[in-house]
């Protein structure tokens, strides 16, 4: 059961989100703004590019960009945005169930 569940190849984009997405998991949780800006301006964007996502690239960049924000609720709804998509993508690098069983 496990076995339909792993993906035995993980390529260096996956692992690299799913660090991504645990360092802006934890940020969050802490409410580290500093650590999230950083994220998202070099890590996101680093990340978004190798994965030919340039949506998600300009997004990241213009969050941090785009100055001031009125509020750090704004700030933070729009990392959870940030946050929200990646988690989209993810799904995309997630194996397929009928894959591993043929």
């Amino acid at each position: 059961m496990l076995r339909c569940n792993m993906n035995p190849f993980p390529t260096p984009l996956q692992l690299g989100l799913e660090d991504l997405l645990g360092d802006l998991h934890h940020a969050r949780r802490s409410g580290d703004l500093g650590r999230l800006a950083w994220l998202a301006y070099c890590e996101v964007r680093r990340w978004a590019r190798q994965a030919g996502n340039l949506g998600l690239a300009e997004h990241s960049s213009e969050l941090i960009t785009r100055c001031p924000h009125f509020s750090r609720q704004e700030f933070l709804s729009e990392m959870d945005c940030i946050i929200g998509e990646l988690e989209q993508v993810s799904t995309h690098y997630l194996p397929s169930p009928h894959a591993l069983n043929d």
